[in-house]
């Protein structure tokens, strides 16, 4: 099956009617409770393979980081490698502000 073309920015449609995701078992993307960890790396692998073929992983990455998304693949990561992003996010947003007042700090002093 063809994946369709992303849609046009200018249109109503939202980002997810464009994703790959929407043809597969949404099982695959999100885990069953107590499912054994062997399972879930193989699950999140075969999430992850759909994602890499998706026309809107960026949009769905951005979105599950925004949320935040806590559960399931999006985007092509899961809710781990998130929150790995988000704390690196967090750590660069902290040292631009604090290059930026050290830098106002010289430009005053």
């Amino acid at each position: 099956m063809a994946v369709p073309a992303p849609a046009d920015p200018l249109e109503d449609n939202p980002w997810h009617t464009g994703a790959a995701c929407r043809r597969d078992e949404a099982g695959l993307f999100f885990a069953p409770s107590k499912e054994p960890t062997a399972a879930r790396l193989a699950r999140e692998e075969q999430a992850k393979q759909v994602c890499a073929r998706c026309p809107v992983l960026l949009e769905c990455r951005e979105h599950a980081l925004v949320q935040p998304e806590p559960y399931g693949v999006w985007g092509g990561l899961t809710a781990a490698e998130r929150r790995v992003v988000l704390a690196r996010r967090r750590r660069r947003d902290s040292e631009l502000r604090e290059a930026r007042r050290s830098t106002a700090r010289r430009i005053a002093g």
